[in-house]
């Protein structure tokens, strides 16, 4: 399973017609993550990429910001460890919500917590997390053996790593820069998607 994070930043081409060519391509679903938009900004993208994710019947997963998924009555939230435990009273709003995990201690603690699934990272060298070492494929096998919810690899994921990723008892991958700038954003699924 393949989950497409979003950075609008990293995008070459219009934003909105590359999201519109991954849902067509079936992700198990759209995370959009765009920090550096401000509340209005990041409802009204949300508005645009909800309309594609529907069309294509891919679900849009909200990163972080919870009240704009309330406010626009979507079910899928995804946060961070610290954001899971102050927000735990929110969740029942949601019926889907994903945590990222960066220890096997977290992952254990999201799922008591009430995380559908987990997101565990990063596992290899990535540009986003320069100078900060990968956690590697033991690591992801130990959190998905901790824990009975799904988990998610994060991290310098490229489509020569899925063969190793598929043993470890992960479910899918997460993948941003790929996403973002692979010259085929439809059959990206299909070539991320080797787990079954």
């Amino acid at each position: 399973m393949l989950i497409v994070v979003t950075n609008r930043n990293l995008c070459r081409d219009d934003f909105l017609e590359r999201i519109q060519l991954l849902a067509k391509g079936n992700p198990h679903g759209i995370m959009l993550r765009e920090k550096d938009l401000s509340i209005s900004e990041f409802e009204a993208l949300t508005s645009k990429v909800k309309t594609i994710c529907e069309e294509n019947k891919v679900p849009l997963i909200i990163n972080q910001n919870i009240f704009i998924a309330e406010k626009l009555g979507l079910p899928n939230i995804h946060l961070s460890i610290n954001d899971l435990r102050q927000n735990n009273n929110k969740l029942r709003l949601f019926s889907n919500i994903g945590a990222s995990v960066h220890s096997i201690d977290e992952a254990k603690e999201a799922e008591k917590l009430g995380a559908s699934y987990l997101v565990a990272g990063h596992i290899f060298s990535t540009n986003s997390k320069k100078g900060v070492p990968p956690r590697g494929l033991e690591f992801l096998n130990k959190v998905c053996n901790s824990v009975k919810i799904p988990v998610f690899a994060i991290g310098g994921i490229s489509e020569d790593k899925m063969q190793p990723i598929s043993t470890t008892g992960a479910k899918g991958v997460c993948i941003m820069s790929e996403a973002m700038l692979c010259e085929d954003p439809i059959g990206i699924t299909d070539r991320f998607n080797i787990f079954g």
